[in-house]
């Protein structure tokens, strides 16, 4: 009878010893902190922030931006969603509307739809603070950065298309480009939104693992939205394109946010901090 207890005890010893490791290693530290981020939920608000948000700007800078402008916008649109054929003669459609546009607009429209966009730049601050577990900024110090944050973004997405066709080179340095500069976005961005409360080598790995997520799924995009968005079309009329275009974004965001918070477990660890960073150079927060 002791004989075969003695090895029943040995795996449940053998199975705490292990599940205690798990609690206390990197993953076990890991999980709680994904689940206190609710990391569906900010990807839910930031995608509806940019849909609401950024959409809008976009026609504003279309409607007034002379013809060469609004070609360039156009293209990288379709570069950056991934849509082609029917779907981007739609998206030429919408923003094509020039004069019309602007009268309607207006240039006091136009300082609106800028302000009302910083929702979105505002939403991505938060979740870059709650990645780093970081008190909200006071706004006399943030707001500027929300503006700033805005032009810079815009001007991304204007060069997109020649990114992503690598100037003309070829596609495969296309694409390294596009992994460097989506990159470098994140990075920079969290610096600003953070207000440099932390330091550019702990932002460094969040940065990496957000824009090689992102610009993967983007060119995944490039395969599979313009399909979704037709089918969507089919199946649900002009609303079918609207949720296909919401859930990408919402994936998009679920990638960056993980990684952000990836970025931070790392940034934070013993090793990356012995290994990276000169001692005494920065803190980092716990």
């Amino acid at each position: 009878m002791t004989g075969r207890t003695a090895p029943a005890t040995t795996r449940r010893q053998r199975a705490a010893r292990a599940a205690a490791g798990l609690r206390t290693g990197p993953l076990g530290r890991l999980l709680p902190r994904l689940a206190a981020l609710n990391l569906v939920e900010g990807a839910m608000r930031l995608a509806a922030q940019a849909f609401l948000a950024a959409l809008p700007l976009l026609m504003t800078v279309a409607a007034f931006a002379p013809a060469g402008l609004k070609n360039l916008l156009l293209d990288s649109l379709g570069s950056v969603l991934g849509v082609h054929g029917e779907a981007l003669d739609d998206v030429r459609h919408v923003y094509s509307a020039g004069a019309s546009a602007r009268q309607s607009v207006g240039a006091l429209g136009a300082l609106l739809t800028l302000a009302s966009a910083t929702a979105f730049s505002r939403a991505l601050q938060a979740v870059c603070e709650r990645c780093w577990r970081l008190p909200r900024a006071p706004m006399r110090s943030a707001a500027w950065r929300w503006l700033i944050w805005l032009v810079v973004w815009l001007a991304f997405m204007l060069v997109q298309a020649p990114l992503r066709r690598g100037f003309g080179i070829g596609p495969a340095t296309g694409l390294a480009l596009s992994l460097a500069g989506s990159v470098l976005l994140w990075w920079w961005s969290q610096h600003l939104l953070l207000g440099g409360r932390i330091g550019w080598l702990s932002l460094l790995p969040g940065a990496v693992l957000a824009g090689a997520g992102t610009i993967t799924l983007s060119w995944a995009g490039h395969l599979l939205l313009s399909q979704a968005m037709r089918r969507g079309f089919e199946e649900f009329g002009p609303l079918g394109p609207v949720f296909t275009l919401l859930s990408w974004l919402i994936g998009i965001f679920l990638v960056a946010i993980a990684g952000m918070a990836l970025g931070e477990a790392v940034a934070t660890s013993t090793w990356y901090r012995a290994a990276v960073l000169v001692p005494g150079e920065e803190k980092t927060p716990r």
